[in-house]
């Protein structure tokens, strides 16, 4: 039988906001795989996976997380992952991979996955979506973000201020993901392109720290690393206007 790799996405750190889908595929792999960064703390994937399953079934693996500038020890860090994984299909059959968010949005388990294709020539990739942050943030802050024909543009502000900046000189609403090490030039952004006033940040959704903020308010301080900035567009033409 060839084995199966399943990525499950977990949500943005609310046990209750695991689907139902996922809840039942990490209970029924034979292991699940969460990641953490090489200094051991427990992570938001780990954290909601032991609300479901036993922590005698779950496997830890370190993956280089917080590695920005360092691309070998990164790609070095997926390896060995990719390695103890792989020895897991092998003996197990069913694994189990969750991740915070969705499984296909700007994801570690896209690059173990692309790994073990290759390891594990016969491993069978399936994944389960999760609900992501901006949806989360969109629901804790009561704001919309698309009506009629609005597009919507995510960006991961590790690629630089000035592509958010770009995306908000566009239409519709701009999400920013991983903006807090930026948190000053976002605020810049959102001031230049008329943006601020509507728009709301986030950090540690569903869990006791949980803040969601006005963008009005952000002052240049540095901000938690998985902050999530929602942004829309002007709404003038009343209920249904962007028809």
């Amino acid at each position: 039988m060839s084995s199966r790799l399943i990525g499950v996405g977990v949500g943005p750190g609310d046990p209750e906001l695991v689907t139902v889908k996922g809840v039942n595929a990490l209970r029924a792999a034979d292991v699940v795989v969460v990641p953490v960064m090489d200094s051991g703390e427990r992570g938001r994937a780990e954290a909601t996976v032991l609300h479901y399953v036993p922590g005698g079934k779950v496997v830890r693996v370190v993956f280089a997380l917080n590695e920005r500038t360092d691309r070998a020890r990164r790609e070095a860090a997926w390896d060995a992952a990719g390695e103890r994984v792989a020895g897991l299909l092998r003996e197990y059959g069913v694994v189990a991979f969750a991740t915070i968010g969705d499984p296909n949005v700007y994801s570690t388990f896209t690059y173990l996955a692309q790994t073990l294709v290759e390891a594990v020539p016969d491993v069978v990739v399936e994944t389960v979506p999760g609900i992501t942050a901006m949806q989360d943030l969109a629901a804790r802050s009561g704001a919309v973000l698309t009506e009629g024909t609005e597009p919507l543009t995510l960006v991961p502000v590790t690629a630089g201020a000035a592509v958010l900046k770009d995306a908000l000189a566009g239409p519709g609403t701009v999400v920013a993901y991983k903006f807090g090490r930026q948190a000053g030039e976002v605020a810049e952004a959102l001031w230049e392109t008329g943006r601020i006033d509507d728009a709301v940040w986030g950090s540690a959704l569903g869990l006791p720290e949980e803040s969601v903020r006005p963008a009005a308010e952000l002052d240049g301080a540095p901000l938690p690393y998985l902050s999530t900035l929602i942004a829309p567009p002007r709404r003038d033409g009343g209920r249904g206007g962007k028809l």
